[in-house]
């Protein structure tokens, strides 16, 4: 039995600060278990009459505990075991959308079985006191399996516990010889009842440590959920908000990447991560990825808190289907430079543009509309305050897209997004890079000093001359022959000549055609690389 993603979520975020109940996660959890804990009374049921019926007439074993109640009523308590544990199954499924209650029907469960096992313990007592009951593993295993909260654990004990003493009770009414008296009953049922108080200590256990782990999962308003991506820079996360129902992701990046790792950078390195994250949250343009809210953990790593988007980056949109005709290319770009425009005009630089950080999404009715990731990681002009999340002297980018200025670790500005821009629509068009490389020391000066082909010459789709001398344009070594911001390149976009437009209707049957699951299928941005430091 699975619990859908939503209602997981909703857990985590609905009994994480109830001080009576579970942690979201572990309530979840332990609903999920309910349904093995009666699996594993069915298969001991199972067991039970196989033993007894089969296995005994062969003579290969000497009677097993209880045997002198088979075939009757044994068969017949084994048989009321078996048929309550399936529908234990089914009833988890059932209920698998009200977790409390099924914990609780669950501990119900508990106290029927434990009253089946010591209705056949007791059906022929033992002609002297010896061993311990089996209900003392029934109340020992089952919170280890579906915990429940420490009181209602020990309710459920005790009751469970007392099913001993109901099954003398009923061998005492049918008349069967119990050979116990004064204080050998207190012998006999004192374990079952110690077990009891023991069952809420796995319980408590339990419970503190999804507390710990749930307190560490808390960012600010926000509650980790599961793990979407990891790579060099850090981790990225569903989310959501304690008190919201829209869906978020977290990225965490770690201090020591953005060079916190040292005690006297740490106070400086939080300045500045706040002032440019809160930078970025100014950004209103529909194309620049929603900035809900940013951070610092305890342990020293960076987050943010974004939306959380439906659809292909345009990285893994060449890789799975190809080069993109110039007409989809042509709507694609300028959605992302007006995106950058709004930076620059507000004197931010990405830094790390690249198809990896732009992504074709469908939302509400709009398909094929971009959005532009990664803008925590952004560096001011000289125009504004010099602020960086970087240590000095460190290229920060990633080679494949790197601007010849950042490259050499030269003074920055909006046109070395245009460059990296100018390296996005190469790859739409092309399915390639703008150089080979081997390394990424080796892609650092070929940046530098190659020379970049015309898409035309590298791509199997035709591309208009016009389009290709603009990307050209983009990729000019010098700063001062490209576009010079955002804004500018989206107006030069617009004068290139199409042989045909990327219609609305052609981009809803490329999605249906290729991504029809896509809607349902969340995506945020995968970290390997991202604005990581360039090393060799």
């Amino acid at each position: 039995m699975t619990l859908p993603d939503a209602l997981v979520r909703k857990l985590t975020t609905s009994t994480s600060s109830s001080p009576g109940s579970l942690p979201g996660d572990l309530l979840a959890d332990s609903c999920r278990r309910v349904g093995v804990a009666a699996l594993v009374f069915v298969f001991l049921w199972a067991v039970a009459l196989l033993i007894n019926n089969v296995v005994v007439r062969w003579g290969a074993m000497g009677p097993p505990v209880g045997a002198e109640a088979f075939p009757m009523p044994g068969n017949l308590i084994a048989g009321a075991g078996l048929a309550t544990g399936i529908g234990m199954l089914f009833v988890a499924r059932q209920l698998h959308e009200r977790p409390l209650l099924l914990l609780d029907v669950g501990l119900g469960f508990v106290v029927l079985q434990s009253f089946l096992a010591a209705l056949l313990q007791w059906w022929v007592p033992p002609p002297h006191v010896s061993g311990i009951s089996w209900l003392v593993l029934i109340i020992l295993v089952y919170p280890s399996i579906a915990p429940h909260t420490p009181r209602r654990i020990l309710a459920a004990s005790l009751l469970a516990a007392s099913m001993d003493p109901v099954g003398i009770a009923i061998a005492h009414a049918r008349g069967a010889p119990v050979p116990y008296e004064g204080l050998q009953y207190v012998w006999v049922l004192f374990p079952t009842y110690v077990s009891a108080f023991l069952a809420m200590l796995p319980a408590h256990i339990i419970r503190t440590l999804g507390r710990q782990v749930s307190a560490e999962r808390e960012l600010g308003a926000y509650q980790l959920g599961d793990l979407i991506s990891r790579g060099g820079m850090g981790e990225v996360h569903h989310a959501t908000h304690r008190l919201l129902a829209r869906p978020a992701a977290i990225k965490l990046i770690r201090g020591e990447v953005l060079g916190a790792s040292e005690a006297g950078a740490r106070s400086v390195m939080l300045e500045r991560f706040r002032r440019e994250a809160s930078a970025a949250a100014e950004l209103r343009s529909p194309h620049t990825i929603e900035l809900y809210d940013f951070g610092v953990t305890d342990d020293g790593s960076f987050y943010y808190v974004m939306e959380l988007l439906e659809g292909l980056d345009l990285e893994s949109m060449v890789e799975q289907f190809g080069p993109l005709p110039a007409e989809r290319a042509v709507h694609f770009l300028p959605q992302a430079a007006l995106s950058l425009g709004e930076a620059h005009q507000r004197g931010l630089i990405h830094r790390d543009v690249k198809p990896s950080n732009i992504y074709a999404t469908r939302a509400g009715l709009a398909v094929d509309f971009v959005k532009v990731l990664d803008f925590g990681l952004v560096k001011a002009s000289r125009e504004r305050e010099e602020i960086t999340l970087t240590a000095p002297q460190v290229a920060t980018g990633t080679p494949a897209f790197m601007a010849p200025e950042v490259a050499l670790g030269d003074d920055i500005d909006a046109r070395a997004d245009v460059y990296s821009l100018g390296c996005v629509a190469f790859w739409l068009l092309t399915g390639q890079l703008v150089f080979d490389a081997d390394s990424a020391m080796t892609m650092m000066h070929r940046q530098i000093d190659g020379t970049p082909a015309a898409p035309s010459q590298r791509s199997e789709l035709p591309v208009p001359p016009e389009l290709d001398a603009l990307v050209l344009a983009c990729l000019a070594k010098a700063p001062e022959d490209r576009p010079r911001d955002g804004a500018d390149l989206v107006r030069r976009l617009d004068a290139v000549p199409l042989p045909a437009l990327w219609s609305e209707e052609r981009a809803r049957q490329w999605w249906r055609t290729h991504a029809p699951d896509s809607p349902a299928r969340a995506s945020v941005p995968q970290l390997v690389g991202a604005a990581a430091p360039a090393t060799a």
